[in-house]
């Protein structure tokens, strides 16, 4: 089983949660930790899916970056450190996608084109 590989996605979509409810958009916490809960599913589709929400996540990581750094350049407040952590964040919401494309995982969830 790649638990390994399907580990960085989990963690993915755990902070997207976190950053849900700390944004107060608590409706979609649970969206997220479905998803996370999705990836127990033995489906093709499934890391698909995943793959997608993660491609989403790291809009709303950029939609995030601009909109925060948007505000702090208003109040006159640094905004570079928050551009560097949040872009980090980014890149690795991306690159979290990246392992379910592995022959390993789609063996895993039962595709057949392997």
């Amino acid at each position: 089983m790649p638990f390994l590989r399907l580990l960085p996605a989990a963690l993915a979509l755990l902070v997207l949660a976190a950053h849900f409810y700390r944004a107060g958009l608590v409706f979609l916490v649970p969206v997220s930790l479905g998803l996370v809960l999705l990836m127990a599913v033995r489906f093709a589709w499934v890391p698909r899916v995943i793959t997608v929400a993660l491609l989403l996540a790291a809009l709303e990581w950029l939609r995030t970056l601009f909109v925060l750094a948007d505000a702090r350049l208003e109040a006159g407040q640094p905004w570079i450190r928050l551009a560097v952590i949040l872009g980090s964040v980014t890149v690795l919401t991306l690159a979290a996608a990246w392992p379910l494309r592995s022959a390993a995982v789609r063996r895993w969830y039962g595709d057949e084109k392997v």
